[in-house]
């Protein structure tokens, strides 16, 4: 089980077994790269008090670590490794609400004889489980279940028809018998058995900040986060795009530098060889990232690359392969997770931590969707009026009627939206937008998360995601609307609190996602893989994609698959075709 994870953790591997459980570990070594081994024990060897498995980073271990000294806790490590552990053995369960980062481990309570897993509020660190006869087994990835000879992988239909409707439920898998623990949960097994419960959640307050003020906390809380989070030490970067974001992360990151007298930073960049002719804008993506990139880079000082792919690099077998490997689950969007698989793994040869703007969309509102009145008034998942894995009418009707495909995406989001705690005084279009905020952060937000550690990790890379402090959130979440885009454009607020910071174009540049490459030969490869999985009648992606729907998508003229939506069907049914063979489920 533990063997699956090495692309995790490569640096090292660690074991702790006992009469009721066996804790494994894969390391990539961030913080006290010699002492800070795991799973970590607290108290003698022979009788320990406590066992962590952990992964991940806890932002305020320095804080929590002095406090825990003048409670008379001796530390052998600087990790914050050994800070949890010592946290619970001081505070016991609630610990958990003290720790600001991200994470997912399992602590074993040699006294209590009990396993905790924990995840960390957002859901920045993939954790599950499977409970099997009085225990469970867990892993950070689907692999690591697989692995163990008494669970047996079997599809579970209405699973993969939510995460093919995109609908983010927490917790579900298309796999029969494996669950992924909640973001803010706990899962406790003891002698009484396997329960959870959550212990962190968005909630409704009154903001009482004008728009300054508003401002002038957002910029107050980045500068605090990006502190917290350029500890380390090992080389660490930014992903920089050249989009408000990640130049907001990269400008803070090297002002804080700089007041130390370090830096510079480092940044990182992605395009593909030839995509200045190749390039097409459109409403979804405008235009080029890498002119802006270099824009930030130079106004900011970094040290700067751009990592170019060509075409070959993104069509190869092995490429594709690798993207089924870090998911584990049949979720692509494409070249763009073979592309920034890529990345990172190029990424890896320079540094181990990257800083990255995702999720800023999400919590600032930043999508085109948020600021579309048809869209907002519409009783569905506002990310589907521009995203879809599938169109529903693509699916094969036998899988659409046998799991209510309809029915069941309609109750998801109605689940989603009665999770909202509104204000009294909130107006309509007010209790609205805070539902459309509280969707985007508890349902889509998670795929998103999940595709930036599966492709990362898989590379030995660690993302670290500033916009997902759950301080800013929880402040952030409560801004009203007409404060949250007070100048009529997309995240107003986060343009305000770094003006000063980026230069006017920067500024100024609409959204547009990460990219995706023109390249007509991806294209070409793209079709031929579609085509052949039609010629295959034992194709088993055709139970559940339309094959007439898909012959349809070929008889298009060359050139129409110009975006990563467009190619999305086909993207879709390769790679489902190639989970199902691959885990055994056709």
């Amino acid at each position: 089980m533990t063997t699956t994870l090495a692309p995790r953790g490569p640096d090292a591997a660690g074991f702790w077994l006992d009469r009721h459980v066996g804790l494994g570990h894969r390391r990539l070594a961030i913080i006290d790269v010699r002492r800070g081994t795991q799973p970590m024990i607290a108290g003698p060897e022979s009788g320990p008090h406590a066992v962590l498995s952990y992964s991940g980073e806890v932002y305020n271990f320095q804080e929590l670590r002095a406090e825990l000294v003048r409670r008379g806790h001796v530390f052998r490590t600087r990790s914050d490794t050994e800070v949890v552990l010592e946290a619970y053995l001081e505070w016991g369960t609630d610990f958990v609400r003290r720790l600001d980062g991200m994470f997912a481990f399992a602590l074993w309570d040699a006294r209590e004889q009990r396993l905790l897993l924990v995840r960390d509020r957002l859901g920045i660190k993939p954790l599950y489980y499977a409970p099997l006869g009085s225990g469970v087994l867990f892993g950070s990835e689907p692999k690591a279940v697989l692995a163990h000879p008494e669970f047996t992988a079997e599809l579970d239909d209405e699973g993969l028809a939510d995460l093919l409707a995109l609908s983010g439920t927490p917790g579900r898998t298309p796999l029969r018998g494996l669950a992924e623990l909640p973001p803010g949960h706990v899962l406790t097994v003891d002698r009484r058995g396997t329960r959870t419960h959550r212990y962190w959640g968005l909630e409704s307050r009154p903001h009482e900040d004008d728009i300054p003020t508003t401002v002038r906390t957002v910029r107050e809380l980045l500068e605090d986060i990006v502190r917290r989070q350029l500890v380390t030490d090992v080389p660490l970067c930014t992903l920089l795009s050249g989009g408000l974001d990640s130049s907001a992360l990269t400008a803070i990151a090297a002002a804080i530098l700089g007041g130390r007298g370090e830096g510079p930073v480092r940044s990182f960049s992605v395009d593909f060889v030839g995509s200045q002719e190749d390039f097409r804008g459109s409403e979804f993506r405008p235009d080029r990232d890498n002119p802006y990139a270099t824009m930030v880079a130079e106004h900011i000082g970094t040290e700067h690359r751009t990592i170019e792919l060509p075409a070959e690099a993104l069509t190869t077998d092995g490429a594709r392969r690798a993207v089924l490997d870090a998911h584990d689950l049949p979720l692509t969007f494409g070249d763009v997770d073979t592309s920034l698989h890529r990345l990172f793994t190029r990424i890896r040869d320079h540094s181990t931590v990257a800083l990255s703007g995702e999720s800023a969309d999400e919590v600032f509102g930043g999508y085109v969707w948020f600021h579309d009145p048809k869209v907002v008034a519409t009783e569905d998942f506002p990310w589907l009026s521009r995203m879809r894995f599938v169109p529903e009418d693509m699916l094969d009707r036998d899988f659409r009627e046998r799991t209510r495909f309809a029915q069941l995406r309609a109750d998801a989001y109605r689940q989603a939206v009665a999770e909202v705690d509104h204000l009294p005084g909130d107006d309509h279009h007010e209790r609205r937008m805070r539902e459309i905020g509280h969707l985007h952060l508890t349902r889509w937000l998670p795929v998103l998360l999940d595709r930036k550690d599966r492709l990362s990790m898989a590379a030995g890379l660690e993302v670290r995601v500033p916009f997902c402090d759950h301080r800013l959130i929880e402040y952030v979440h409560n801004i009203p609307w007409k404060i949250k885009a007070y100048d009529g454009r997309e995240k107003s607020v986060l343009r305000g609190a770094v003006a000063d910071l980026l230069p006017p174009a920067v500024l100024d540049r609409r959204k547009s996602p990460y990219p995706t490459t023109g390249d007509q030969r991806y294209e070409r490869d793209l079709r031929a893989r579609t085509a052949k999985l039609l010629q295959d009648d034992r194709s088993p992606a055709l139970d559940f994609v339309d094959a007439g729907r898909l012959r349809e998508l070929l008889d298009r003229p060359f050139g129409h698959f110009d975006s990563q939506l467009s190619r999305n069907p086909m993207e879709t049914a390769l790679m489902l075709d190639d989970w199902l063979r691959t885990y055994g489920l056709a």
